[in-house]
């Protein structure tokens, strides 16, 4: 998965947790909570993810820039 797949799977599933989560306060149901809890934590992590994927890019193409000048 690329960088920017990674970070918007994880900000749609970081807002059902939160919908999630809201849904189950309103209804009184602690399972439903806990299962918005941690698909918010798991597209958090996804998020952060696709951050990580697209520094390393940076990273990658501004050492081959830097590479390609010294030739």
């Amino acid at each position: 998965m690329g960088a920017t797949t990674d970070k918007v799977k994880g900000a749609t599933n970081e807002a059902i947790g939160k919908a999630k989560q809201g849904v189950g306060e309103a209804v009184g149901s602690d399972r439903l909570q806990g299962e918005g809890v941690i698909q918010e934590v798991k597209g958090k992590g996804q998020k952060a993810v696709g951050d990580a994927k697209e520094a390393t890019k940076d990273a990658v193409n501004k050492a081959a820039d830097a590479a390609n000048k010294n030739l």
